[in-house]
């Protein structure tokens, strides 16, 4: 570590407040600083290298390293650093990038909204959602449903949407536009006795009593990430999404795919709501669609809600929504070369085929472990349950802390895993171009982390 690497260490705690983390441990152990990053490995400040099996934050899909999208970064920022898309200013990457999202997306999207995280795609969907009711004189279809131990992100808005009680202590939230249903994880919210199916049903009964409660002409929308990630890696029955659709169809409530995590590539497929027979009206998406080299959204919406909004502006003007950064000439030209690596790469097919080798694995490695109760996910998207009793589904005291003392196991084996701690769960999202032998790396970190902090085979 050079001296200014060691002095910017010390001087971290100093001025940042850190999103997402406890300032009391940053105080006690200063930060995790990281200074460089190739392939599917990063290199922290100590020059310890790292398999970063989470892909950042589920997002590095490419890899790290990548100087095709550095370089495509360079020569866009020196033609264009910068100009705003407002009042039907436009640039050509943007054109561009729409055309290529438009192509790879489902069929029954037809216009695109750029802006520059995750939260703001799906916040833009509340209101462009509230917005298509209104100008359609449905004024009072303002709430929203959404789902426990979804997650949607951290502005005021969706962090109301997110169904992680974390995110809502001490703020005043969640805001009384949000309605809550049932998180769709057969494995933990089963009933004794109940099948697949009949869970899957009264789950759809469920919303359906709601929307009677409520008032189907006071509901807007229906909000759900086609696999729950930061919930847990949780994948619906498989009907669920088609019974969820034709349900709020007949109630004229928009269905959205919160695709942030699911989306460009990471399920195998270029979307999670393709894989899943999930129809929606609006798709949010981020992550993924950059590589995470730049910070970017793009929101989707069908042909059929834009000729809305276009009959409205003849009354109302300019649609009064965007953000500085909309549309940025940078972002769209490095996510438009992202796009291309992925799919010139294989990169998409890969995650599938690749992922199924690691659910194999994982499998094989868990499959008579104790302490180890359900493996889920699609693709590259991977989320290993612990339990405290195999055959009752008990789940460990949270206090135990399982899922970060196997994370950090597993850190010191040289591999980065996300602990899920309100779930007991372990996520894994590595980039799409990971190779077998780094995920066989990665399940035998893992198999020996779980080993060593909650017992063996036998649970011990």
């Amino acid at each position: 570590m050079t001296t200014e690497l060691q002095s910017l260490v010390s001087q971290d705690a100093d001025v940042l407040l850190h999103p997402a983390s406890s300032i009391t441990a940053l105080l006690q152990n200063g930060p995790d600083m990281i200074v460089s990053g190739n392939g599917c490995f990063v290199e922290d400040v100590d020059g310890r290298r790292l398999l970063d099996a989470v892909g950042g934050l589920w997002c590095v899909n490419a890899g790290y390293g990548r100087q095709e999208l550095a370089q495509v970064m360079k020569e866009a920022a020196e033609q264009l650093g910068y100009y705003h898309t407002f009042s039907n200013a436009s640039n050509p990457w943007q054109v561009q990038l729409a055309q290529k999202l438009l192509q790879i997306a489902p069929a029954v999207m037809g216009k695109v909204f750029f802006g520059n995280g995750g939260s703001d795609a799906n916040d833009t969907l509340v209101k462009i959602a509230w917005h298509y009711h209104a100008l359609r004189g449905n004024h009072g279809k303002t709430k929203v449903i959404a789902r426990q131990q979804a997650y949607h992100g951290t502005s005021i808005s969706t962090a109301s949407l997110t169904g992680l009680g974390g995110f809502h202590r001490e703020f005043p939230l969640p805001l009384d536009f949000v309605l809550r249903v049932e998180c769709p994880h057969f494995y933990t919210r089963g009933l004794a006795g109940e099948s697949e199916a009949q869970f899957c049903d009264r789950l759809i009964d469920e919303v359906r009593q709601l929307i009677e409660r409520e008032g189907a002409n006071n509901i807007a929308a229906f909000f759900a990430e086609p696999i729950h990630a930061a919930g847990g890696i949780i994948e619906p029955p498989a009907d669920y999404y088609p019974k969820l659709k034709a349900l709020l169809q007949q109630h004229d409530i928009l269905l959205v795919a919160d695709e942030v995590v699911c989306g460009y590539g990471r399920t195998g497929s270029w979307f999670g709501s393709t894989l899943l027979d999930f129809e929606p009206d609006m798709i949010s998406t981020a992550k993924g669609l950059t590589s995470g080299y730049f910070p970017m959204s793009a929101a989707f919406m069908t042909d059929a809600i834009w000729e809305v909004l276009k009959q409205g502006s003849e009354q109302l003007g300019a649609f009064s929504h965007g953000y500085t950064y909309s549309g940025h000439p940078v972002g769209c030209a490095v996510a438009l070369a992202n796009l291309q690596l992925l799919e010139n790469e294989g990169l998409v097919e890969k995650a599938k085929e690749n992922g199924a080798y690691l659910h194999r694995q994982l499998a094989q490695r868990f499959e008579d472990h104790a302490h180890v109760g359900e493996i889920r996910g699609r693709g590259l998207l991977a989320g290993v349950q612990l339990v405290l009793d195999k055959d009752n589904r008990t789940m460990p005291d949270t206090a135990e802390k399982w899922p970060l003392k196997v994370s950090q196991a597993a850190r010191k084996k040289g591999v980065i895993i996300r602990p899920l701690p309100s779930v007991a769960t372990l996520a894994i999202s590595p980039p799409l171009t990971i190779s077998r032998e780094e995920i066989d790396l990665l399940v035998t970190a893992l198999g020996e982390s779980i080993d060593e902090v909650v017992g063996g085979q036998t649970g011990q």
